[in-house]
């Protein structure tokens, strides 16, 4: 029994470490993991905590506003009774004055400043998340590059394994050929030093797709071993999905803030109420003619209205609206080029689909060649050069295909990152 149970979890970890050797993610997930572990995605939550904090404080300028104040002072000259009064003796102000005061005030009315600026400081974090959207957004080109880098070279390597198996062939094939005595030994080398060429290109090719690969782990923080497969993504595409970038969501948040600015203006331009109280204690008190120190209160009703900002409201407001204008016009400007590139990147995938079409036709016109050559050299009326020439004229019209056909399904990507979809 024991043994049956540890043969069950040998195959079943031999299992397990096959499936972690041949891992396969999609451009899909590398986007999803790189949105969430990239550095940048904490700039989200200090945006919030920003806003939270600084609402926080314009809701607590509607609390009592306290202050301590104290004064001690000497005057050269004091109030005096012109006249003098026969049988009074009229007190006289002493010059050194001394006062300390707990004021109290409580705001009834702001003119709406206080919510004008709650409204500023929501805009002022869209507009700050917009921008950190549009940085994210970036992120994305770079990871695309980086996977069909990846998948580019593994159809090259998918090549140079075709034509190192078809050299192989041909080594093992002249070298029958050889001992019979009707092949020489240089056509031999010829095609042994083809096999070493091609053993180096895939030496440089797969140093370079680990190095992508550690690129690629450093973006969906997740380590990607050498053994890792991408999967191929589809080639369809929505050629009348509307531009959904998220530039126009950083244009909206613009406005959104000169629309809450436009608020602020009104409110500088209204008048304010609030209470007030004082308490003190001081020489002289309230009564000025009294030289003792002495408490004394006061308290009231406070109007304050500022005329002056009158001056300038209108041209504030238009400042806002210029402001509003220059976004206006920065979008269009975006759309445009947005737009013209769209119609780049579309005769672009058009040109590769037509590439790939040829491409077709020529590998099967160099196969044809390739095994009329090796008719040929069978019955000795062909160089080992010549044929080689042929093999190679095949790989590197099938590693062409490879390539446009890369270049064909990047383009789309490409596309649908421009359009926003």
């Amino acid at each position: 029994m024991k043994k049956k149970v540890y043969l069950f979890l040998g195959m079943l970890s031999f299992s397990l470490g096959g499936m972690a050797q041949n891992m396969l993610i999609t451009l899909e997930e590398c986007q999803k993991k790189t949105k969430e572990n990239y550095p940048l995605i904490r700039q989200y939550d200090l945006v919030s905590l920003t806003e939270k904090y600084n609402l926080e404080n314009l809701v607590k300028n509607f609390y009592p506003q306290i202050s301590l104040n104290g004064q001690a002072s000497y005057q050269s000259d004091v109030t005096k009774m012109p006249i003098k009064i026969p049988g009074m003796n009229v007190p006289t102000m002493d010059k050194d004055q001394y006062k300390i005061t707990l004021d109290v005030s409580q705001v009834l009315w702001d003119g709406g400043t206080i919510r004008s600026q709650s409204v500023i400081t929501k805009a002022n974090a869209a507009l700050e998340k917009s921008k950190t959207d549009v940085s994210l957004y970036a992120v994305q080109d770079k990871v695309n590059q980086l996977y069909f880098g990846i998948l580019t070279l593994d159809e090259q390597l998918k090549q140079l394994d075709v034509l190192t198996s078809d050299l192989q062939t041909n080594y093992n094939w002249v070298a029958a050929m050889l001992k019979n005595g009707v092949a020489m030994v240089s056509d031999l080398d010829l095609v042994k030093v083809e096999l070493l060429n091609a053993e180096q290109n895939k030496i440089e090719m797969q140093t370079m797709r680990e190095a992508y690969l550690e690129m690629l782990s450093l973006f969906v923080h997740e380590s990607l071993d050498p053994s890792t497969k991408l999967e191929q993504p589809g080639d369809i595409l929505d050629w009348e999905h509307e531009i959904r970038r998220p530039e126009l969501s950083f244009y909206e948040s613009q406005r959104g803030l000169y629309k809450a600015q436009e608020s602020s203006v009104k409110a500088k331009n209204s008048p304010k109420f609030s209470l007030f109280a004082q308490g003190g204690y001081g020489k002289p008190g309230l009564n000025m003619l009294e030289p003792d120190f002495k408490t004394f209160a006061i308290g009231g009703l406070r109007l304050n209205w500022n005329f002056g900002n009158l001056y300038t409201r209108k041209n504030e407001r238009k400042l806002i609206e210029n402001n509003r204008q220059q976004v206006n016009v920065q979008e269009e400007v975006f759309l445009f080029n947005t737009q013209v590139q769209l119609t780049q990147i579309k005769n672009e995938i058009g040109k590769y689909q037509k590439l790939l079409e040829k491409d077709n036709e020529i590998i099967q016109l160099r196969n044809r060649v390739k095994l009329a050559g090796e008719s040929k050299y069978k019955n000795g009326i062909y160089q080992m050069n010549d044929w080689i020439g042929d093999i190679n004229a095949e790989n590197r019209a099938r590693i062409t295909q490879a390539l446009h056909k890369m270049q064909y399904l990047q383009t789309i990507y490409n596309y649908k990152y421009v359009q926003g979809n």
